[in-house]
């Protein structure tokens, strides 16, 4: 009975209930058909799925080849993101997750290359300085550092420190004989191993894109699940890291104009509140989010999917005495003129410093535009996305007509085309700054945190 009772109510509730004890392959399956149906729609709720259904299959893979693995991730990544192309979060997560297997994997191979690099600079002879006019000349297959190749030579010099440490053993050029043959570095062997050994090189010594080394592979998998926690752990906790920042830019007796029931929005206004007196203007966001929006100014949760936890609200603004107005869409552009400060959230930030947001939003921030009033979009850094919008309307979701112009009205309906649109496009030039839970960011700067954030490697996955 349980189990009929979690398969009737298909969300991310049950996706996580299923997914401790469902094979791999069927929880993949199942968050694929609950983000085709959009039975897992907020973004937050998609980034959730996303990463503990990768928390899953890491863990469950039991090779310890990091290319492997990378294409496992890739594999089930391709999967979720051809399901919801629109859920741009979902990607977001993938490319993080391939993001620390590749750091874990360089690591790995750093420190082999470091090891084996000591053991080189070891096995050649030292000589002293004061003993170097009593030696032989050496052939040109000896150690001389003159007739090093250039990468040995840039190793001597990187090694130069571990050399120092090893001065105060006596040089074993004076225990060596000067007939013995030379020494070959084992960095040289390990540099040109298609010299040495022709033969196709061994299971998991080769990766996409080339950076992996040779022989024994580490298991990444305990510092790549460490590394999900971590990102799991985040989501969680951005609304409250962005929160920190409200007091930094909400002050007392300003008039602040705010769209839809974002949770994020909210507890961004409900710290500020707890110190500073304020009013609040909220745009009801008709027909797709009204009711939701009316639940929050009131502080009925009931039918509010985006809270996880019953830590999420405990009090709507009215009760910490704040001046809440509730609006209908079509009076925005009236109001502006009395509005000190817009802020938003939104559903993903793109890479240009644009963002998808629900629909109405791009009004909201061009009549903020036209009063010369700063518009700020509070949003998590899980949010924002590589993906450049070359073809912006593809990002653009369309819901149910029948919210717009009921199916009773049928002549009517047969007469005209009706659209929904879910989301906004808002241009980066309607935005004036992005506060995220590192801080507060001009649209421009959004390019290096993506670039902190995503390897260049799995931008196109």
């Amino acid at each position: 009975m349980p189990s009929n009772s979690v398969a009737l109510t298909p969300g991310l509730a049950s996706f996580l209930k299923s997914l401790k004890t469902n094979p791999i392959e069927t929880s993949i399956d199942n968050l694929v058909s609950l983000l085709k149906r959009r039975q897992i729609r907020l973004s937050r709720s998609c980034a959730i799925a996303t990463a503990y259904l990768l928390l899953r299959v890491v863990s469950a893979f039991r090779t310890t080849d990091a290319a492997k693995l990378i294409e496992r991730v890739q594999s089930v990544g391709r999967r979720l993101m051809a399901a919801q192309p629109r859920e741009l979060v979902v990607g977001n997560i993938v490319r993080r997750v391939l993001g620390l297997i590749r750091d874990e994997a360089e690591d790995d191979r750093d420190g082999e290359f470091s090891i084996a690099s000591e053991a080189g600079s070891d096995s050649r002879p030292l000589t002293p300085h004061g003993a170097e006019s009593h030696s032989p000349p050496r052939s040109h297959g000896g150690q001389d550092e003159h007739m090093l190749p250039v990468h040995d030579k840039d190793i001597l010099s990187l090694r130069h420190e571990g050399s120092e440490r090893s001065s105060s053993r006596p040089p074993l050029s004076l225990f060596a004989s000067a007939q013995a043959p030379p020494v070959t570095s084992m960095f040289s062997l390990l540099q040109h191993p298609e010299a040495e050994s022709p033969q196709p090189s061994s299971p998991g010594t080769a990766s996409p894109s080339g950076r992996f080394g040779h022989g024994q592979h580490k298991d990444v998998r305990a510092e790549v699940l460490d590394g999900i926690g971590e990102i799991i752990d985040e989501l969680g906790q951005v609304d409250d890291q962005i929160a920190g920042y409200a007091l930094e830019h909400i002050h007392s007796n300003e008039v602040i104009l705010t769209h839809t029931s974002s949770s994020t929005v909210q507890k961004f206004l409900l710290k500020a509140a707890a110190k500073r007196k304020f009013t609040v203007i909220i745009a009801e966001s008709y027909p797709n989010n009204h009711e939701a929006t009316h639940a929050r100014v009131t502080g009925n949760k009931e039918g509010d999917e985006e809270n996880m936890s019953t830590e999420s609200f405990q009090k709507p603004l009215i009760a910490l005495g704040i001046t809440v107005i509730l609006i209908p869409d079509s009076a925005v552009f009236a109001i502006m003129s009395r509005v000190n400060k817009v802020i938003l959230g939104t559903h993903s930030v793109l890479a240009n410093g644009g963002l998808v947001a629900a629909a109405g939003t791009r009004v909201i921030a061009r009549a903020a535009k036209v009063h010369q009033t700063p518009v700020v979009v509070v949003s998590g850094i899980y949010k924002l996305s590589p993906v450049y919008p070359f073809d912006y309307e593809s990002l653009i979701e369309h819901g149910d007509p029948s919210k717009v112009i009921g199916y009773e009205d049928g002549d009517l309906v047969d007469k005209i085309d009706v659209e929904n649109p879910l989301y906004d496009y808002v241009p980066a030039e309607l935005i004036d700054l992005y506060i995220t839970n590192l801080g507060g960011h001009a649209p421009s700067y959004l390019y290096r945190i993506v670039s902190d954030h995503y390897r260049k490697e799995d931008i196109t996955l």
